[in-house]
């Protein structure tokens, strides 16, 4: 059984779709694409709560990136957890959103139980990016290489074409960045989800690219938990974390050996007896 609703934060219309049973848990990013990447077997053991952030939420043309700032992005989950009513929870994120949620974390610590953070490094910064794309160079996979130059010969004239649609475009394009199987189409993944460009541009490009997650780690009460796929070409490769996994007073990793961006679809058997056997430990 589902449910779903819209909690409104400052001219924003963020949906939201509950679905599962089990340990509350909040999935921040876009309610339609994470709950159809998580799977049905998970939700016997969470009661998953996957709610927009103000990029996947109208107006899709606010270009007034002060309505952007990380800390209004953590405030609007705060707002959800008390609308729909839910005591202490479990806040999940991925890629870029998992700075979303250990900032959500830190900033409201007695809300939340566990941290889960996946196929994220430590910043976007320009010197992660550089380690992602060596990290792929290095790598013997011929195939997987051509097929991703063949998309980005495509990606400058399919943004022009629908600018509105180029964080879609891109994710769609660099498949071969971010699928163990490189040839994947995520195209169902995204439909009828909409994206303000603006949001993206700043967050991802600024926000996210300047962010240290050890400030205020001291805040952290939590244990985290972090999800990595061996093929993750998209962001930066998994040895970024050594120089601050020991600033976590209690941080699980675990890698997961035949997925890339995302090791809950493409492994959800092995990621979720990982994650479910990790809560009960924890």
């Amino acid at each position: 059984m589902s449910l779903t609703g819209h909690v409104y934060s400052s001219g924003f219309k963020l949906l939201y779709i509950v679905e599962g049973t089990g340990t509350p848990a909040i999935v921040v990013g876009s309610s339609l694409y994470y709950s159809r990447t998580f799977s049905h077997n998970l939700r016997n053991h969470l009661n998953l709560v996957f709610v927009d952030h103000r990029g996947f939420s109208p107006p899709y043309d606010c270009q007034d990136t002060s309505g952007f700032q990380l800390d209004l992005l953590v405030d609007d989950i705060e707002l959800v957890r008390k609308q729909l009513g839910l005591d202490r929870v479990m806040i999940i994120g991925h890629s870029g959103h998992a700075f979303m949620a250990l900032e959500y974390a830190k900033k409201y610590p007695a809300n939340v139980s566990h941290v889960v953070m996946m196929c994220a490094a430590p910043n976007f910064s320009p010197e992660g990016h550089i380690a992602a794309q060596r990290y792929l160079n290095d790598s013997v996979c011929p195939e997987r290489k051509a097929v991703l130059a063949k998309n980005l010969a495509r990606l400058p004239q399919e943004i022009e074409a629908a600018p509105e649609k180029a964080f879609i475009t891109y994710c769609l394009l660099m498949g071969p960045k971010s699928w163990f199987d490189y040839n994947y189409d995520a195209t169902k993944l995204w439909e009828g989800i909409q994206v303000n460009m603006a949001m993206f541009d700043y967050v991802w490009g600024e926000v996210f690219r300047d962010i240290d997650i050890t400030e205020n780690l001291e805040r952290l009460q939590a244990p985290a938990f972090l999800a990595l796929g061996r093929y993750d070409y998209l962001v930066p490769p998994p040895y970024m974390w050594e120089s601050i996994r020991d600033k976590f007073s209690n941080l699980t990793i675990r890698v997961f050996e035949k997925s890339s961006h995302a090791p809950h679809f493409e492994e959800p058997d092995l990621f979720d007896k990982e994650l479910i056997e990790w809560l009960r430990n924890t």
